[in-house]
């Protein structure tokens, strides 16, 4: 795997290589994933890590690191609407740090302010409601967070 231990903020610097890409949108109880291709530049939602377990989580992680082998990570950055942090902020930085040192893979923070009421509108607008969206909310949120980093100018391999 490429050496890249590191937590990025600033992700408009560089290139990101080519490869597959995961993204996390990170919360207490789960974490949802979705997954792309630098050449492709689609995000699709891929599972949600339904844990508060830590070592389960990255033990599940894992599972999905070995599969896809991504050349990049990202992590969603929340922040208040006005883009002060909050205590999720520092979580999310934290599961950032983490999953940088545990796979030494380069990680990129996502200001992630509405992915999570985009996914919500997503999901409503495709029939899915209430109770029923649980289970699939943080993986379009992740796919949201994925989605814009690949629509941004530097995404490109």
């Amino acid at each position: 795997m490429p050496n890249h231990s590191q937590v990025n903020e600033n992700h408009s610097l560089e290139q990101p290589q080519a490869g597959a890409v995961l993204a996390f949108d990170f919360g207490t109880k789960r974490i949802g994933v979705a997954v792309g291709n630098t050449a492709v530049k689609v995000a699709h939602p891929l599972v949600t890590v339904d844990s508060e377990v830590t070592e389960r989580r990255f033990a599940l992680i894992g599972q999905l690191i070995q599969t896809w082998q991504p050349v990049l990570l990202i992590v969603g950055l929340p922040l208040h609407s006005d883009g002060t942090a909050h205590e999720l902020t520092q979580l999310s930085q934290r599961f950032a740090r983490r999953l940088s040192g545990r796979f030494n893979i380069k990680v990129i923070m996502k200001d992630e302010r509405y992915t999570s009421e985009i996914a919500s509108a997503t999901l409503r607008e495709a029939g899915v409601t209430g109770k029923k969206q649980k289970a699939v909310l943080d993986q379009i949120a992740a796919q949201q967070i994925l989605q814009s980093f690949f629509d941004e100018p530097h995404a490109t391999a």
